[in-house]
């Protein structure tokens, strides 16, 4: 039986280069995009299928910021499947990302310099907007929405015959001072990407303390500095160009410049590998890659504890108790 791997965010960047990944290494694969841009998921699909006529490719589609569309998109896939063996939680935002241009300069004579170049710590805000949902768009997008997801597909994820895995796309810019079980939104700061990609940090803890048990396992992924689309905007093109000498030169002191979506799915691909049960639920697994362009996976123990996300995971479900009730009565 071919097993069915859900991907959201599977047409543009790291997760592009994972559909393409997995399929290089099994085409015997049931691979299922879910993307909110239905014609680009089409023109991706055709793509793999030319390369690997032998895979299974489909599309479905879903916003992960507009909770109607999770649900809409989880019914069509109850429909199709009967088991999901694998589902990357992919899809994010960085919406508006401005540089801290004084954080930046005084990064540059810092004793802390590659560190703050290799998380970008301090040097990036974003401008946060309230989406239809009444919700945080950033925490909809990254969180909120994958959670509604993975509640939905709940029958198809939890099995006693064999485990099925959440992988989560998180980042090295996930900060615990970013991040306020008060405001776990993030409603009234102004770095709400590394707010959320913490906040997926906890949650995939709680996942593994509730869900273990039923046969389904989380786990956390960090794919690096890499330039996508969510980090082109960052700066200006012929600062890009500007950078990339110092770029690569930096590579040879920290590993966490992996540049290519290619290159930042390297724990993504190495996490399909492993049996769940074998992973450590509070570790993180990082894509790195050599200055000499060689790429390999390590591990990083995550700034958090098992109480505080058991205490994220009871205000998600009381949001999500909420948010129903208002969808139910539009």
């Amino acid at each position: 039986m071919r097993k069915v791997v859900l991907i959201t965010g599977a047409s543009s960047g790291i997760g592009l280069a994972l559909c393409k990944r997995l399929l290089a290494e099994n085409d015997e694969l049931h691979l299922c995009l879910a993307c909110r841009n239905t014609s680009k998921a089409e023109a991706v699909r055709a793509a793999l299928l030319a390369s690997h006529p032998a895979a299974q490719v489909t599309t479905v589609q879903v916003d992960v910021s507009n909770l109607q569309s999770v649900i809409g998109a989880a019914k069509e896939l109850k429909q199709r499947f009967q088991r999901l063996d694998y589902l990357y939680l992919n899809a994010g935002i960085m919406p508006n990302p401005r540089l801290n241009v004084k954080a930046l300069i005084s990064g540059f004579f810092s004793r802390r310099v590659i560190h703050i170049f290799s998380t970008a710590e301090g040097l990036l805000t974003q401008e946060d907007k309230v989406t239809a949902d009444g919700l945080q768009e950033v925490f909809e997008t990254n969180v909120f929405g994958h959670f509604i997801l993975i509640r939905e597909l709940e029958a198809l994820l939890c099995h006693s015959d064999s485990p099925s895995q959440l992988i989560w796309t998180s980042s090295k810019n996930a900060k615990r001072s970013n991040f306020s079980l008060e405001d776990f939104q993030h409603s009234k700061g102004q770095e709400p990407y590394s707010s959320s990609k913490y906040a997926t940090d906890l949650l995939s803890v709680a996942l593994n303390r509730n869900f273990n048990q039923q046969g389904l396992y989380s786990s956390v992924v960090c794919p690096g500095l890499v330039k996508t689309n969510l980090t082109y905007g960052i700066l200006p093109p012929f600062v890009w160009t500007l950078l990339m000498p110092i770029i690569w030169l930096l590579r040879f002191f920290t590993n966490s410049y992996t540049m290519t979506p290619y290159n930042g799915a390297e724990a993504l691909v190495w996490i399909f590998h492993q049996k769940p049960e074998s992973l450590d639920p509070l570790t993180k697994y990082l894509s790195v890659t050599t200055g000499f362009g060689n790429n390999y996976v390590k591990t990083q123990k995550m700034d958090l504890d098992e109480d505080a996300a058991e205490k994220f995971y009871q205000k998600l479900l009381e949001l999500e108790k909420q948010v129903r009730d208002t969808i139910h009565k539009r």
